[in-house]
């Protein structure tokens, strides 16, 4: 078991999502930055879809009831292991009893705990996915245990560590493809689009991000439509509303751009106050 002494700021269980549920409204959820979650697991040689822990802004601490292996990726928080600063980016060996905690920020906004054999909660609609209304509780909380596998015997102590170019989290390049209404926009609405820099308002979450920039919007009202995590919409006001991994299935307002799994991932590494520019691919 894993017992959480502290929950921190917003701390879930994610693995890759509940794909297949949109017809009954379920959203995807999963892992808001994808790529990390997926190299936490690499690093263990668990299953690519193993739950892991998404934690925001670190500020969790964790105690380990059994020996181990870990991994830490995504955003760097200064992880610690029994207050001794610890590798990101590499599998650890970690002891009964042990205290894994967080402390000053370097980059990023979301950090991926991954553990040998996953977390093991329980799984719901082919997910551990933590969702409100549909697992037991939306997050972690302090005082829950989580269960995880009881490591057999090892004698490694120390793994090979894979070196992570920091610009992906650093990046003001958010790569997208065009969204089934761009062409209904016009040339210089399409070129504002794409070469202005937008500001992530204060109003950002797991369902979406709502951009503090607008864009004039000429567009007639729409059907609503099939909207995926990554969709950009564009409200009536001109206001972008970037869609997350907990979005809705479903919208009325113009998709004007469809954000790449990697453009999700480097949007997810970003907070309030943060730029970022649109780019075409």
């Amino acid at each position: 078991m894993i017992k959480v002494l502290s929950a921190g700021f917003y701390t879930t269980i994610q693995d890759l999502g509940r794909v297949g549920y949109g017809s009954f409204g379920l959203p995807i959820s999963g892992a808001m930055d994808f790529y990390s979650a997926k190299l936490s697991n690499f690093l263990l040689n668990n299953n690519v879809n193993d739950a892991v822990l998404e934690v925001v802004y670190g500020g969790c601490k964790l105690l380990f009831e059994n020996d181990t292996i870990v991994s830490v990726t995504g955003a760097d928080f200064s992880v610690k292991i029994n207050e001794n600063e610890v590798t990101m980016n590499t599998a650890l060996f970690i002891e009964k009893g042990s205290v894994l905690s967080f402390g000053k920020r370097g980059y990023g906004v979301r950090t991926y705990i991954g553990v040998k054999g996953g977390i093991r909660s329980e799984k719901l609609f082919g997910s551990r996915s933590m969702y409100k209304g549909i697992t037991s509780s939306f997050k972690i909380d302090k005082g829950v245990q989580l269960p995880i596998i009881q490591l057999g015997k090892t004698n490694e102590k120390s793994f090979s560590k894979i070196k992570i170019d920091g610009s992906f989290f650093l990046s003001k390049i958010i790569e997208c493809n065009e969204g089934p209404e761009f062409n209904l926009l016009s040339k210089k609405e399409k070129m504002n689009l794409c070469r202005m820099m937008f500001t992530i308002s204060s109003d950002n979450n797991r369902m979406g991000y709502r951009l503090k920039e607008k864009i004039n919007n000429t567009l007639s009202s729409m059907l609503t439509s099939a909207v995926l995590p990554g969709t950009v919409q564009l409200t009536p006001s001109g206001t972008l509303i970037v869609l997350m991994k907990d979005s809705q299935v479903t919208g009325g307002y113009p998709r004007v751009l469809q954000l790449t799994e990697e453009g999700i991932s480097k949007l997810a590494q970003k907070t309030t106050g943060d730029l970022f520019q649109f780019k075409r691919v």
